[in-house]
């Protein structure tokens, strides 16, 4: 029986703790709030899949949607053997006890998001990923074989010999925040499942936990990573100053909703005035969006990000509109009922209001260089780190591409812990006899508590906003490159003789992946998915 560390518990993470555990391994899972604060719990969207795998031309057609929305960089076999997995993965999900939602008949509803040609999409109303959450964290919670620790801070992994990735990984150092004191961790295994980085931009849709902690861990432990400049900004959060940015699922652009900027949204209210009552004038027409694509509000989410972008700095507003009043009211209060119970707060209703809406950061498409069974590779070697599995969007594994198509991610995340948790089992284990020093073993005495670091998070965050956002040209990385490598050296000075705290360790990781975002950004000489640079476009310039 060997001892497996899991650090993370959203879909990736659960799952393969779960799949672990039933083979009688010992699990660990250390989440650094509660099980339920992980992006999967926030997810609205659903899970994309074709369930019945003799369904050829069903599969043909997710493939070939998830490589028009990935722009040619998506590695195609992966894709193939993810969508081809996805049956196998929801019947695991439904074992466990996630119930998606039916129809009258007791057919699973299906839904469409931007860039599918197809209905294609489970989900349990708008609120799928908190489903999924509560299913697998009730399974993990009665599971025997496993422990959860929630509260507890992962800060660094352990390196079997220091300094050398190709020997392998031997456990973590954790931070017991209700105590506050500082644990080794031993692991046989360590699999790492943190999620994204969303909290490295001013509005995120993301978490307050996503702060790129096993991006910026195994990192410093010799891990290689991958496109790191591809990060997907979700085209409409809501967009109130009085609020945080909240998610307005691609679903209900899947039902008919239709962005609309101001100019569009007055001309068609008055066409709807000339035309009568009782006329319905759809509002798709006159959409800016359709300048960009002639899937206007339905085109994937770089192109329909980048069209609000462009409108935002052409007119100088905060935001555009998610146009729904020509839908059945009810019908969307029914399908929508999370979103619906945030925008009573503000006095708005779905099928009446025009909602206010703007870009958000929401999903890092690169991340850790994994390998088929989700293995990182080590930046001198490229080989796979020996006891060290990275799944979920902690993970590059190929399937995005330049941008993740809309509900592929739990996909890829369920699959991915599946075939990390079955490839440790199949493999013959050798406990971990390494002898594991305390943290900072020889000079804890002479650590005092650092200053607050506040000013240097807003500092980072502004940063990123404004020259490491949606559109980019080289100067602005530049000046993001040269102010991201002064915050790195105050923040690590703070670093070596601080006492460890939340605060700082999320800094500290924020800007190392800040740095590897803007250094991957630069480095590239042409416009793919995600990342734009308007020095490489001239005539495209926003």
């Amino acid at each position: 029986m060997a001892k497996i560390v899991i650090i993370g518990s959203g879909i990736a993470g659960l799952f393969a703790a779960l799949r672990l555990a039933d083979a009688d391994h010992s699990v660990t899972v250390v989440t650094k709030q509660r099980p339920i604060d992980s992006s999967t719990n926030w997810a609205q969207g659903g899970i994309a899949a074709i369930l019945d795998k003799t369904d050829g031309k069903g599969i043909e057609s997710h493939i070939e949607d998830t490589l028009a929305s990935g722009d040619g960089l998506c590695n195609v076999d992966v894709v193939r053997r993810v969508i081809e997995e996805a049956g196998e993965r929801i019947r695991d999900l439904l074992n466990i006890g996630v119930n998606f939602e039916t129809d009258a008949t007791g057919r699973f509803h299906l839904a469409k998001e931007g860039g599918h040609s197809h209905r294609r999409i489970l989900h349990a109303k708008d609120a799928t990923g908190k489903e999924i959450e509560r299913a697998l964290n009730d399974a993990a919670s009665a599971h025997p074989q496993i422990t959860l620790k929630p509260n507890t801070l992962a800060m660094d992994l352990i390196q079997r010999e220091h300094g050398n990735p190709e020997a392998g990984v031997a456990g973590v150092w954790c931070l017991d925040q209700e105590k506050n004191v500082v644990f080794t961790e031993p692991a046989d295994i360590l699999m790492l499942a943190t999620g994204g980085v969303g909290q490295l931009w001013s509005q995120t849709t993301n978490p307050p936990v996503a702060t790129g902690d096993g991006l910026a861990m195994a990192y410093r432990a010799g891990a290689d990573v991958q496109d790191m400049a591809f990060i997907q900004f979700h085209p409409t959060a809501l967009a109130l100053h009085s609020d945080r940015p909240f998610l307005i699922t691609e679903a209900v652009r899947g039902e008919g909703g239709v962005i609309l900027d101001d100019d569009g949204l007055e001309t068609w209210h008055a066409d709807c005035e000339t035309a009568g009552v009782g006329k319905t004038i759809s509002p798709g027409p006159y959409s800016f969006t359709l300048k960009h694509s002639p899937l206007g509000s339905m085109a994937t989410r770089d192109i329909v990000a980048r069209a609000i972008d462009q409108r935002l700095k052409q007119t100088g507003k905060n935001h555009v509109y998610l146009v729904t009043s020509h839908l059945d009211q009810e019908h969307l209060k029914n399908h929508f009922p999370t979103i619906q119970k945030r925008l009573d707060r503000h006095g708005l209703v779905l099928g009446r209001d025009a909602l206010p809406v703007s870009p958000a950061a929401h999903y890092i498409v690169g991340g850790l260089a994994v390998d088929e069974f989700g293995r990182p590779r080590s930046r001198t070697s490229g080989e796979p780190i020996p006891a060290l599995y990275a799944i979920g969007e902690v993970a590059c594994t190929g399937m995005h591409g330049a941008n993740r198509l809309a509900s592929n991610s739990l996909l890829e995340a369920v699959v991915y812990a599946a075939r990390a948790a079955d490839h440790i089992l199949a493999t013959p284990l050798s406990t971990n006899e390494t002898a594991l020093s305390e943290w900072r073993a020889d000079g804890l005495e002479h650590l005092t508590e650092h200053v607050s670091v506040a000013n240097d998070r807003e500092a980072l965050t502004k940063t990123m906003s404004r020259e490491v956002g949606i559109v980019r040209r080289f100067n602005r990385l530049h000046r993001a490159k040269r102010r991201l490598n002064l915050l790195s050296q105050e923040v690590d000075f703070i670093w070596r003789s601080a006492l460890p705290s939340r605060e700082i360790v999320e800094l500290r990781n924020l800007i190392l992946v800040g740095e590897l975002v803007t250094k991957d950004a630069l480095s590239r000489n042409e416009n793919k998915g995600l990342h734009f640079n308007s020095d490489l476009a001239v005539d495209e310039e926003p």
